[in-house]
């Protein structure tokens, strides 16, 4: 409390989302991470997990990565509740699919600066989910 006008005092927490650079970073990463997806011979497999245009899958996870680390809750705005592995249940997603997103995605966060510290810390987070996303063994 501040003793002097006796109103409690305020912490600021920054999120990671302010991090990154709020909305034109975050936009910048997912726009990397679609289009190295789409380039790189490694992700192959990753890349075979999407239609044929990504458009809507990055406008997804650009949606989804707001809410997720502290920003605007588009995703829910405008999807709802993002049940991830309900909605990732359609698509195989083994091994090799989710060690390729968490490289591809790391591969993004280092060509778009996100800082060391929190790319660390992220991909921690990304291995997390991206492994209860798989539904296949392998």
């Amino acid at each position: 409390m501040d003793t002097d006008n006796q109103t409690p005092s305020k912490t600021t927490q920054v999120t990671a989302f302010e991090l990154i650079g709020g909305e034109p970073r975050l936009q910048a990463l997912t726009e990397r991470f679609y289009a190295l997806m789409d380039l790189e011979p490694g992700y192959a497999e990753l890349r075979a997990t999407h239609g044929t245009t990504l458009d809507e899958a990055q406008q997804k996870l650009f949606w989804f990565l707001c809410g997720w680390l502290g920003g605007p809750d588009y995703f829910v705005e405008r999807v709802g509740h993002p049940r991830l592995r309900a909605r990732h249940l359609p698509f195989s997603i083994g091994i090799k699919e989710r060690d390729q997103w968490v490289a591809c995605m790391d591969q993004a966060m280092r060509e778009t600066g996100i800082p060391e510290p929190l790319r660390e810390r992220l991909n921690e987070s990304f291995m997390q989910t991206a492994d209860w996303m798989r539904n296949r063994n392998g």
